[in-house]
């Protein structure tokens, strides 16, 4: 239904006629909204998710020779035809989109066509503020989404760019998906100094990753994930997914919460290319764990976004569906998780009825295309340790083997890969604290734990070479 403000010459009586074809959002908890999902789908059962407890029943494997029951992945460059993409022409006219509507329709589901407008509004302005010992201006930003077709629901996205106050020009940003605390506006000068986003995992030997951006010379943004969209199956009639959906059930091909957040990304995107402090060309977007996920689909599906740093994203993000290896599919079609992906996601799930026994080894794509598809722009893929909290659940080995199997698209392309000679079937994951940063595709796991902060300077020294980025320190020189 078009905005109010896009009608003409409408009467009052058809005014109210309107308004009352709007049946009110519909209130269902979580387990009512996975209830009707799997009935539109026909499902019956769904096979239940391994458990993360050791010793539990169902527990998940941790044995990487039972890791890999479906060692042959799609090719990232083979058409449904049966060829092969070999031309950059060919990758951007075919097999991108082919890869694009196997993900759209079946993992993270499609972005309507009629998504209402955003208009960015400057809440807070300060410019008394440091982070760390440096000079800073800041701006706490919303976006409010036109709600004209459904008032009942207000979308109102939160935002906040901080940049450093002494640049000479516009500056790289680093977007980050705010969910775990941290991102609010820096302290005035001369108050005590505190704690400042840094993450979570500690403890760490590195500042907050807010104060080592602004140290690089850089900028950053905090995106509120919970403002665009809920983290919960009960949020799905209301947020931005309920309010294109006018507080109704979603469609099976409809996008979940990872596309929504990534969707939010790119809005606070068309705000910061309006910014003259902002160097539009440089920005990229961050995150860690399901926020990891939402990083590299927003790279993925926004190509505006000239870099990402994806931290520990597990299953649904860097981590193979295909690896029975920590976390699975089954964890994913769960009412816990499914409202992250499009509907159909939970027909890999499905224990009976209409899909019989699809599983992972079913599914048209794979995380190493969801990689694939960032190419050739900058891409790290960043994960911890076990034992510092970065579990094995999140199977760093199989996020490897993803990387290295993204990298033939980054080469087509003219981009450079990790350099991995090894066949992404055996190959191996690299000592930790070795990283693979020379090329536009980057692989470095830290000795931290469940964040990336651990890995942020050597994000910005990595991305400082390709984007030619001098840090303020280094102009001294």
């Amino acid at each position: 239904m078009a905005p109010a403000r896009h009608l003409h010459g409408q009467s009052t009586a058809d005014s109210a006629a309107n308004t009352a074809k709007v049946a009110e959002p519909i209130t269902w908890t979580t387990q009512q909204d996975h209830k009707n999902m799997m009935d539109q789908l026909g499902i019956k059962r769904l096979r239940p998710g391994p458990s993360g407890q050791a010793g539990a029943t169902n527990s998940a494997n941790y044995d990487p020779a039972k890791a890999n029951p479906y060692p042959d992945w799609p090719g990232a460059l083979a058409l449904k035809n049966g060829q092969k993409v070999t031309t950059p022409e060919q990758w951007w006219k075919q097999g991108r989109p082919e890869i694009v509507e196997e993900f759209e329709r079946e993992v993270i589901g499609r972005v309507p066509k009629d998504v209402p407008k955003v208009t960015w509004t400057v809440a807070t302005q300060v410019v008394d503020r440091v982070l760390g010992d440096i000079p800073v201006i800041g701006k706490q930003l919303i976006g409010h989404v036109d709600n004209s077709a459904c008032p009942a629901i207000r979308v109102d996205i939160q935002m906040i760019l901080v940049i450093p106050a002494k640049a000479k020009g516009p500056v790289p940003v680093l977007m980050m998906f705010g969910g775990f605390g941290g991102g609010g506006l820096p302290r005035p000068a001369g108050s005590p100094a505190g704690g400042s986003g840094g993450g979570f995992g500690g403890p760490f030997a590195d500042p907050p990753s807010t104060e080592q951006l602004i140290a690089a010379g850089w900028g950053y943004a905090t995106i509120t994930p919970g403002s665009i969209q809920a983290d919960n199956g009960a949020g799905l009639t209301k947020g931005i997914i309920g309010l294109v959906n006018q507080g109704q059930a979603r469609k099976p091909d409809d996008w979940g919460s990872l596309r929504a957040w990534a969707w939010g990304a790119a809005r606070g995107l068309d705000y910061l290319e309006t910014d003259p402090a902002v160097d539009a060309k440089k920005v990229g977007i961050e995150g860690v764990s399901r926020y990891g996920k939402a990083a590299l689909v927003a790279m993925a599906f926004e190509p505006r976004f000239a870099m990402v740093l994806v931290g520990s994203s597990g299953e649904g993000g860097a981590k193979p569906h295909r690896r029975n290896f920590g976390e699975a599919v089954e964890n994913l079609t769960g009412s816990g998780e499914y409202h992250w992906m499009a509907g159909n996601f939970l027909k890999y799930g499905a224990a009976e009825a209409g899909f019989g026994s699809k599983n992972a080894g079913d599914l048209p794509v794979d995380a190493h295309e969801l990689i694939a598809l960032c190419a050739p722009r900058l891409t790290f893929i960043s994960y911890g340790i076990p034992e510092r909290g970065d579990a094995n659940w999140l199977d760093q080995q199989g996020s490897y083997m993803a990387t290295v199997a993204a990298g033939p698209v980054f080469r087509l392309l003219g981009a450079k890969d990790l350099g991995e000679k090894e066949d992404y079937r055996t190959v191996k994951m690299p000592p930790v604290n070795t990283g693979l940063l020379e090329g536009e595709l980057a692989w470095r796991q830290h000795n931290g734990g469940h964040e990336d902060r651990s890995n942020m300077k050597y994000f910005l020294a990595w991305a400082n070479k390709f984007i030619k980025h001098t840090p303020p320190a280094a102009t001294a020189k």
